[in-house]
């Protein structure tokens, strides 16, 4: 019986990866990264945090890498382009909480993101009301994949994983809660599902629109 949906805040709820590409393909020009390279490792990344996130950086590309100067500039541009452009909500992603919401389910986010920015998006969003439990990427000691931040989600909420649905759109988020335990939902964004995905994917889904209509 399900009885709770835990949310994965980027590429699901925010449309905050295609701009976090673009920030990784300006510092990656920058820095001497090809716009191949920058995009292949931002992929490794989805749903990382940012300890997990320096260790991918230096693995492939090298400990001498000045992953701090580039992370910092990827910060600068995503501030840039947010005060310019604002982050745009995904389809239905209101419509799907307070649905799930008014038919009593319980609602919580595990973002890999930091907690500071994780409320202030979901706050300019006007989502933020929505959630019981928030947790972030600097509340666990390893993210995405590791099973820790959707362990820890649904312990605050205090529901067992097998009966908490996670929405996801990253092969990291989708293992993180599949070895958790936990039945997963992916909508994708940026990563087009594949075998790997296949894997830890319970429902594929194309849009929130699709939570509304299934039957749970």
């Amino acid at each position: 019986m399900i009885e709770a949906f835990v949310f994965d805040m980027d590429g699901v709820l925010l449309d905050t990866e295609s701009v976090c590409d673009r920030t990784w393909q300006i510092a990656g020009k920058e820095f001497g990264v090809s716009e191949e390279d920058s995009l292949k490792i931002v992929n490794l990344c989805r749903g990382t945090n940012k300890s997990d996130t320096r260790d991918i950086i230096r693995r492939e590309l090298g400990e001498s890498f000045d992953v701090e100067g580039f992370l910092k500039r990827t910060s600068e541009c995503f501030v840039d382009i947010e005060k310019n452009e604002g982050i745009r909500v995904m389809p239905y992603a209101r419509e799907c909480l307070q649905f799930l919401k008014n038919s009593g389910y319980r609602l919580a986010l595990a973002s890999s993101t930091r907690e500071v920015v994780v409320r202030k998006h979901l706050q300019a969003a006007e989502l933020l009301d929505f959630f019981e439990v928030i947790v972030t990427g600097d509340m666990v000691v390893h993210s995405k994949p590791d099973p820790e931040i959707y362990l820890k989600a649904c312990s605050e909420i205090g529901i067992q994983p097998m009966n908490c649905v996670a929405v996801e759109d990253s092969p990291n988020g989708l293992k993180s809660a599949s070895l958790a335990g936990m039945v997963t939902v992916m909508i994708p964004d940026r990563i087009s599902p594949n075998e790997e995905t296949e894997k830890v994917t319970d429902y594929l889904f194309d849009s929130l629109n699709e939570i509304i209509l299934a039957r749970w």
